[in-house]
């Protein structure tokens, strides 16, 4: 008998707070807004073969804990939250690999020193301008909506309603499964707040990693966040990071390539767990 899939009706079910699998050191994967740890799923399996592999909700996100009474939705109040996080679960030295917003978390790790490497997929962070930031954010709550509307579900079954609703996002939204682009949708309670939260932050501040090698990954096909737009600004902030493009991958590359995003992942901590401190090991791709 075939999965049921979700309906319009059907209300969220309880679901797991995070992924732990694996073994060999720690990885932290961090997923982008709007979604949950389950936009880590075609990577798992591969990286879970070399490293502990631990992907948490973010906080206001489905599954993930609550903010606080007080607390603004910004950057470093989901980063007091993943650490939380990593403190529950016994981790200290971890690499951690982020996209989107969790690429910016990633970096507020690695600010606090809670990062062996870092790993960033076109990681938020750089605003331009409020005008900017109001324009991104608003394009992403119209995803948002969409996801919601009346038949939503019943259209997205059809993989090439669901490929052309995500194409702003990702080339192949056709790979996400239903369940998960709807209730991820339905359960995010940060969005309509994250703007303001981030504008009140500010701009990114220059951040000196000191030994920890930090490799921004950006998308060729990037309509979110392009590169030279947020990327370069964000890139030249970043004391001695390494910057690749990734061919052929949208804003969230995991099901658009999910090889592509392993390999980027384990070159960085391959060369960090083996003890070499030479970062010419690291490949630059301009």
């Amino acid at each position: 008998m075939g999965r049921r899939v979700l309906s319009d009706r059907d209300p969220a079910p309880e679901v797991s707070r995070h992924y732990r699998g694996g073994a060999g050191t720690p990885l932290v994967l961090l997923h982008p807004g709007g979604s949950s740890w389950r936009a880590w799923r075609p990577v798992l399996p591969a990286l879970a073969a070399r490293h502990e592999v631990f992907a948490p909700t973010l906080a206001g996100h489905r599954g993930g804990p609550e903010l606080g009474p007080g607390e603004r939705v910004s950057f470093r109040t989901i980063t007091d939250h993943v650490e939380r996080d990593l403190d529950d679960a016994g981790l200290e030295d971890v690499h951690v690999a982020g996209n989107s917003l969790g690429g910016a978390v990633a970096l507020e790790l690695a600010r606090r020193g809670r990062a062996r490497s870092v790993v960033g997929f076109s990681p938020a962070g750089h605003i331009p301008s409020p005008w900017m930031a109001k324009r991104v954010l608003g394009a992403i709550e119209v995803g948002r909506r969409a996801l919601l509307a009346p038949g939503a579900v019943r259209l997205l079954k059809v993989r090439a309603c669901r490929r052309g609703l995500m194409l702003p996002i990702l080339l192949h939204g056709e790979r996400i499964p239903v369940d998960d682009l709807v209730l991820d949708a339905r359960s995010c309670r940060i969005a309509p707040a994250l703007l303001r939260g981030v504008l009140a932050e500010g701009p990114f501040a220059a951040l000196d990693p000191g030994s920890v090698p930090v490799r921004l990954a950006w998308s060729r096909r990037d309509r979110v966040i392009p590169w030279r737009t947020f990327g370069a600004p964000l890139a030249a902030k970043v004391s001695g990071a390494e910057v690749i493009k990734l061919p052929g991958v949208g804003h969230v590359p995991m099901y658009d390539d999910p090889a592509l995003v392993v390999r980027t992942i384990l070159e960085v901590t391959t060369v960090v767990d083996g003890g070499s401190s030479d970062r010419d090991r690291l490949r630059r791709v301009e």
